[in-house]
């Protein structure tokens, strides 16, 4: 039975983060990464964009080449799964039948996708997006697709008809809500987004409900629809949400529900026991102090960062901006804050020289911004959600104002 001071669970983003910062905040530990897959720790975001469009080659997505982990005595324990935690024990059941026991413990397992209800689901040619084998197998099929279904307007499945798209597939994208992006951006931007898609050729179309998914010999032919109409396809991409992946944890008495919730520093409510990324429940006060998870890249390196310090006797709360980005066809979305609950939109720049800003305002205070091609509106719009400035509507709207001259003193 092997021991090691910090056993990290989860070799995605906030795994190898939290490794690379104990180290880097002089932890002389031993540490080990546990991982599900086989990978070294590599990035998630360009498996949709770059990695999918054969723009990036894997070691390209690599978070750091295998002999960096070496050179920091991080031990790669790969291909192997947490099944049960012994919280009094301090030990871990791995999948292979081996246990072992840690002195302090790291969960950032992520989550898993979310998988369709509906007849068919399980056939050959029904695919997610949330590791390289979903890559790799999207792309070993697309030599023998011509039509593709993408159900979900979130940005997995935006991106994934964008590349879709541009590596020549005819693309139906699918929308159960009124429109696209609907949990996490305003109006204007779900509008643009569509037109967008359907002017490079999507179909794309919303209020759509999926009753099944059509096979032959184990293969998709059709997704059908809530309405009795049927789709040809002979892939179908799925991208609607994850399911934190805390089953471990919260079987072990951990407190959480969606999500295993963590305190300021990311203890959950297990001795020795943090959890990061986007399993981690948290108290955000840029959403108010309301509990959330946050499936990002930086909630995963920031919270990092917090938990390797918390362990190394360095306590700090966990206050990060939060901000993300998406990248389809030649638009960069940057967001920086959280718009939801906001009560008040303000656009800056006209939508059709497809280089804009939305400003989201809440009683009066900008709390985020989406800025489409308009890099210098996110740098100094941060700064605006950080101070939760109160703005003059029509002057945040004057696109020739720079948002920095507009930060109260």
């Amino acid at each position: 039975m092997e021991k090691f001071d910090v056993v990290i669970v989860g070799a995605g983003h906030g795994g190898a983060s939290a490794a690379i910062a104990l180290r880097q905040s002089g932890f002389a530990g031993s540490i080990a990464l546990v991982g599900r897959e086989a990978e070294i720790p590599y990035e998630r975001p360009p498996l949709s964009k770059e990695y999918m469009a054969g723009e990036k080659e894997f070691e390209r997505i690599c978070i750091r080449p295998r002999a960096f982990w070496e050179e920091k005595q991080v031990a790669l324990k790969l291909g192997i799964a947490v099944i049960s935690i012994d919280s009094a024990a301090q030990q871990l059941t791995l999948d292979n039948g081996k246990k072992l026991i840690y002195g302090d413990l790291i969960w950032a397992t992520g989550g898993d996708p979310r998988t369709l209800s509906c007849p068919g689901a399980e056939l050959a040619g029904v695919h997610s997006v949330r590791n390289r084998a979903d890559a790799d197998a999207i792309m070993g099929q697309l030599p023998d697709v011509e039509q593709v279904v993408v159900i979900g307007g979130g940005y997995i499945g935006l991106e994934a008809a964008a590349v879709l798209t541009k590596l020549g597939k005819k693309v139906v994208l699918l929308e159960a809500l009124p429109r696209v992006l609907a949990r996490v951006a305003g109006e204007d931007l779900s509008s643009f987004y569509e037109a967008e898609h359907r002017a490079h050729g999507v179909d794309l179309r919303t209020n759509v409900g999926v009753s099944a998914i059509d096979g032959l010999e184990g293969k998709v032919t059709a997704v059908r629809l809530e309405d009795g109409s049927s789709i040809p396809a002979q892939m179908v991409i799925v991208g609607i949400g994850i399911v934190p992946a805390v089953e471990p944890l919260i079987a072990a008495g951990a407190e959480g529900g969606n999500g295993v919730n963590v305190d300021a520093h990311c203890r959950t409510s297990l001795p020795h026991v943090y959890a990061i990324g986007d399993c981690a429940a948290h108290a955000n006060g840029f959403a108010e102090g309301a509990t959330i998870r946050l499936e990002s890249v930086q909630n995963a390196n920031d919270q990092a960062s917090i938990a390797a310090k918390a362990i190394c006797g360095d306590l700090h709360a966990y206050a990060a901006t939060p901000w993300f980005w998406s990248n389809q066809y030649d638009l960069k979305l940057q967001t920086v804050g959280l718009s939801t609950g906001h009560d008040q939109s303000v656009l800056r720049g006209d939508p059709a020289t497809r280089s804009f800003s939305i400003v989201y305002l809440k009683a009066g205070k900008v709390v985020a911004l989406d800025c489409v091609n308009m890099v210098k509106d996110y740098v100094q719009g941060r700064k605006l959600v950080e101070a939760g400035a109160k703005i003059d509507p029509a002057l945040l709207s004057d696109a020739a104002t720079p948002l920095k001259e507009l930060l109260p003193a």
